[in-house]
């Protein structure tokens, strides 16, 4: 398939905004969720859902979204100890990063899915990855990307694009490109709909959406919408 994407869609606010924008710029579109033990595993709960009212939003995104895949990778849980696979507090490690740090996660994530677009003739992979407002996860850098990438296609003799639309923008940049992809409708289904928080909250809808409010990925996710709702 020529003009083909495979989204890594966590159901997620960043990977929400991802499929959103594969919908408007290819022919067809397929999405990829991973089962790695995750403490927030409510998050693959929420993604049928998701996908449920992105086809429901618009004619031509139901037309272009095409098969739904889920992987299981739990042996990210048996080899690694974090807090995203594991019931420990959040802090920050010796090394400067935080131990919701899974390693090798973005690494696995990708080559997995570029063995499945492999096998369904796609042609990009889209991910959410960004180094601009993150937690400092090295395996979101643009450069280690691009160095998988070409890992990745000189071991499968493959021309695979990683697509990264999210790599340089903030969290309020975010925000502001679902409005541009989908309107207010769309920044409304993120908010209300999508699950970002590490901790699998779900309880009560904050102005910015459902989560804990204090782990690194709310605190992310509330500052941008604040900051996003300042420049409308």
């Amino acid at each position: 398939m020529n003009n083909s994407a495979l989204v890594l869609f966590s159901g997620g606010q960043d990977s929400t905004t991802c499929l959103a924008w594969a919908l408007n710029r290819y022919d067809h579109v397929e999405t990829l969720g991973f089962d790695y033990g995750q403490r927030h595993a409510i998050e693959l709960t929420m993604r049928p859902q998701l996908l449920d009212s992105l086809r429901a939003m618009r004619p031509d995104w139901k037309s272009k979204l095409g098969q739904d895949h889920v992987l299981d990778l739990s042996l990210l849980a048996a080899i690694s100890d974090t807090a995203l696979t594991s019931e420990v507090a959040i802090t920050m490690q010796e090394n400067g990063l935080p131990n919701t740090f899974v390693p090798g996660r973005n690494l696995l994530f990708l080559t997995s899915a570029a063995a499945l677009a492999f096998r369904r003739g796609i042609s990009d992979l889209v991910g959410g990855m960004c180094e601009t407002d993150y937690s400092g996860y090295p395996d979101c850098r643009d450069e280690t990307l691009k160095s998988l990438q070409q890992a990745i296609n000189l071991g499968m003799a493959s021309k695979l694009t990683i697509q990264t639309p999210l790599m340089w923008l903030n969290k309020a940049q975010s925000w502001q490109l679902a409005a541009t992809l989908g309107g207010e409708e769309l920044v409304e289904l993120i908010r209300t709909e999508s699950h970002t928080c590490y901790l699998g909250e779900r309880g009560v809808l904050h102005a910015w959406g459902h989560g804990c409010g204090a782990c690194p990925a709310c605190e992310l996710r509330a500052r941008g919408y604040a900051e996003y709702l300042a420049t409308q």
